[in-house]
């Protein structure tokens, strides 16, 4: 057995990060990735004025949670953009795939109903980059989120400014796809809504991050959650949620 020289938790020899705080196992790992990164840590955490004590890079902070606070421009990265069309897509195609499978069984045509599928695609895509861009026009091109992480899980939070402009963004969304009988209007407005996602470490499946995009997509079954990180503090993030995560099955 070792002990981890940034947090003194005792680790296996064979262990190539520290399960409780992620620094490398000076041990086992190589010199590369002893230098990847560096564990925040709490004597040199000092909390910023007039932010709730979020600051842009990882801090370590007196109760033992990890805490950051992220500006993602939403023109320049589409990446949220990106993840709503993947929703209303698969929304989509599960119910055209269902109304698929019963004409085949009554033995139906179903060349018209893939017909009808792609312009529904087609509508959706246009639907939502003009209501995403509408979005990120009224949060002036910015999505400010507030990260807390600690051993049991990491929490992603819209800063309240932005949260009470998205939520009613949200409901006027909605009631205007009520109004007119959009159900995919109707399903942007719920989904803009949602302005916290917590993704629990034990229930989390796949990890996979872009280190040039600074995100970690941290995805369990019916939980999707994205956190984005500074490139300087990309790895030690990366490395600690997958230290924490006891049922991964994949990760890169």
């Amino acid at each position: 057995m070792a002990y981890c020289s940034n947090c003194g938790t005792r680790i296996d020899d064979s262990a190539a990060y520290c399960p409780a705080c992620g620094a490398p196992n000076k041990k086992q790992a190589s010199p590369a990735a002893e230098t990847a990164f560096t564990a925040p840590q709490e004597s040199a955490y000092t909390p910023p004025q007039g932010d709730g004590g979020y600051g842009t890079r990882v801090s370590l902070c007196p109760d033992g949670k990890y805490r950051w606070q992220h500006d993602y421009n939403l023109f320049k990265d589409p990446t949220v953009f990106f993840l709503i069309w993947k929703i209303f897509f698969f929304i989509i195609l599960g119910i055209f795939g269902f109304i698929t499978i019963l004409n085949l069984i009554e033995g139906n045509e179903v060349l018209g109903e893939l017909k009808i599928f792609a312009y529904f695609i087609a509508g959706m895509t246009a639907l939502v980059g003009i209501s995403y861009l509408i979005y990120a026009a009224i949060m002036g091109g910015k999505y400010v989120v507030q990260f807390d992480m600690d051993e049991a899980g990491v929490n992603h939070r819209q800063v309240e400014s932005q949260a009470k402009k998205a939520r009613k963004i949200g409901a006027a969304a909605f009631l205007g796809g009520a109004a007119s009988g959009s159900f995919t209007a109707m399903g942007a407005g719920i989904a803009a809504t949602r302005t916290e996602m917590y993704s629990e470490f034990a229930k989390v499946r796949k990890v996979k991050g872009s280190v040039s995009r600074g995100v970690i997509k941290v995805n369990g079954r019916l939980n999707h959650n994205m956190v984005f990180v500074q490139k300087e503090d990309y790895e030690f993030v990366k490395q600690y949620i997958i230290s924490h995560c006891p049922n991964l099955l994949k990760h890169n």
